[in-house]
């Protein structure tokens, strides 16, 4: 093959490979190969781990899952026998007894080098340590004549790598990732990668998985950068794409691309919408649901969650029901109504008064003697959850539970009940963070939805104070302080594990400070039973922040 001296064309793709699906993200990779071929590319980048797809977890530990990877790898690389492009592509490697996040460079009908990942991130979503080994600094893989430095991911993310490919001849620096979404991430990321590139002088192509897997969504947006800093391309947000740029080599400049394109990104609102509608989308379709279905009860986290649906799934694919008792003001009958025709969904009424009534009346000698408490508002609850649950066995759709974030924290929400379902889009989203992306959407339609434009979400419903409509003139302010106060309060306690005393002095009331702290430990249990869901900010519920059930620690400040 020719050797590479002034002009090198890469194909960076940023597909959606699907977790222990290795034949078919080899599928895949062999469709975008060929469409590399067609571009007349030397070289095919794809994302970390792309044929086990990320994270696989504790998949990596099964011998049978490690053969059928490297057996799909040294496939992959017969094929490039033919001539057409190279290959890097991620993929578990398993070398004397133990395994190793790797890339592996295919070309010439084999695997030409394999270089394994130096910093193995053990933090936040991310658990490496605990199924692959540390790897050796890596030096630089030949391709064609052109010394490629490959370190994965979180080698970027710190100095000693891309040093270490710099003092032993890399001219390039090609970096495949698997790096999931929050926001502002997309910044950070170029941050870092500029960091790198400022420390090297080398170019780097920065490729990135793109789609969603379990409460991860990986966004794409993948990038290059010019030894100067400067960027080469930039590749989309939120969906999957391959991008051929032609780079060549300039006797003063050094490497630079000269046909890359630069799309868009989007801003805070769109970003977290696409997000929670991508992950809801491969959520559900990956696990084979043919739908979903939600109670919709006139209020803003059910419309939310019902217009992510359509914008996800499409109208036919979405079922809601109204599930009404003697608390429901006409008004959220209304709302409702209004939101599943625009919308165009199937929406259905179920009362719940007989069952409800039925509960109570079966409780009656138990309960002799007792004044109606919170218990009885939860059994209107838990009888809209076994009626959504009931749905779904019949018809096969996924249930899905509308929580936000804030009602998470503070164990505002039933067991058994409301947090009934598969899947929630919202649950790392803040209850003010909520009216402001139905205020977004009813203004935009994001590219790549499949529901409608124009005002999606009734003006009434944003307006309308929050409330559970479990007894007579129910609001959410109730029990808990304005969601402003309160959002501002969880945001520093979860996201920034702020000191009470700190907290305060942002201008919170110190008492309200420790009634949400105690809140926030005491719903723990609850927050082990919930559905997954997207992650959105930089510390999500299960993941990223794992704190004991069992917990007596107060902040006395």
């Amino acid at each position: 093959m020719a050797q590479i001296t002034d002009s090198i064309r890469f194909s960076v793709a940023q597909l959606d490979s699907i977790v222990g699906d290795i034949e078919g993200n080899l599928r895949k990779a062999r469709a975008a190969r060929a469409q590399a071929a067609a571009d007349r590319a030397d070289l095919l980048i794809l994302s970390e781990l792309f044929i086990a797809g990320y994270p696989p977890e504790d998949l990596v530990l099964k011998p049978a899952f490690q053969d059928a990877c490297r057996a799909a790898v040294l496939s992959l690389a017969k094929d490039t026998a033919d001539g057409g492009p190279g290959v890097v592509v991620g993929t578990p490697w398993p070398e004397d007894g133990k395994v190793y996040n790797a890339v592996a460079l295919l070309d010439d009908g084999s695997v030409q080098a394999l270089r394994y990942k130096v910093e193995l991130p053990n933090y936040g979503v991310f658990d490496e340590l605990r199924v692959f080994e540390v790897g050796p600094l890596p030096g630089p893989v030949g391709f064609r004549g052109l010394r490629l430095g490959l370190p994965i991911c979180e080698d970027i993310w710190f100095e000693q790598v891309c040093e270490c490919l710099l003092e032993t001849g890399a001219e390039f620096l090609v970096t495949p990732n698997g790096s999931p979404y929050w926001q502002g991430k997309a910044e950070v990321r170029q941050q870092v990668a500029v960091a790198r590139v400022v420390e090297t002088g080398l170019p780097m192509i920065y490729a990135n998985q793109c789609g969603g897997q379990d409460e991860l969504v990986f966004d794409g947006g993948s990038f290059g950068l010019h030894g100067d800093r400067t960027l080469a391309f930039q590749m989309p947000q939120f969906a999957e794409a391959v991008a051929t740029v032609t780079w060549k080599k300039d006797a003063r400049l050094g490497w630079r691309c000269i046909d890359g394109r630069f799309a868009a990104l989007p801003g805070l609102e769109e970003a977290n919408w696409r997000a929670c509608v991508l992950g809801l989308r491969d959520y559900v379709n990956k696990t084979g649901f043919p739908g979903v279905v939600l109670g919709l009860s006139g209020g803003i986290d059910s419309a939310v969650v019902a217009t992510m649906a359509v914008d996800a799934l499409g109208k036919d694919r979405v079922h809601c029901v109204m599930l009404p008792y003697r608390y429901t003001a006409e008004e959220s009958l209304t709302d409702a109504a209004a939101l599943a025709a625009t919308l165009g969904m199937r929406y259905d009424i179920v009362p719940i008064y007989a069952p409800v009534e039925a509960f109570e009346a079966a409780l009656k000698p138990v309960f002799e003697g007792r004044a109606p408490d919170i218990t009885e508002e939860n059994l209107q609850s838990r009888t809209r959850g076994t009626i959504l649950m009931a749905i779904s066995n019949k018809f096969g759709p996924m249930v899905l539970t509308t929580g936000n974030k804030s009602e998470m924290s503070v164990g505002y929400a039933t067991l058994y009940g409301d947090m009934n379902g598969g899947f929630n889009p919202v649950k790392d989203l803040y209850k003010t963070e909520l009216y402001e992306l139905a205020h977004w959407r009813n203004a935009h339609k994001p590219e790549g939805v499949l529901g409608p434009g124009g005002v999606v979400i009734p003006e009434n419903i944003i307006a309308r104070a929050p409330s559970a409509e479990l007894r007579e003139n129910q609001t959410d302010q109730d029990s808990l302080p304005p969601y402003e106060v309160l959002d501002d309060i969880l945001e520093c306690l979860v996201e920034e594990e702020m000191r009470v005393a700190d907290i305060a002095l942002r201008g919170h009331d110190i008492e309200t400070v420790r009634k949400v702290e105690r809140l926030l430990f005491i719903a723990e249990y609850k927050r082990r039973q919930a559905a997954p869901g997207v992650k959105i900010t930089r510390k999500n519920f299960g993941r990223d922040r794992r704190y004991p059930i069992v917990n007596k620690f107060r902040d006395r400040g």
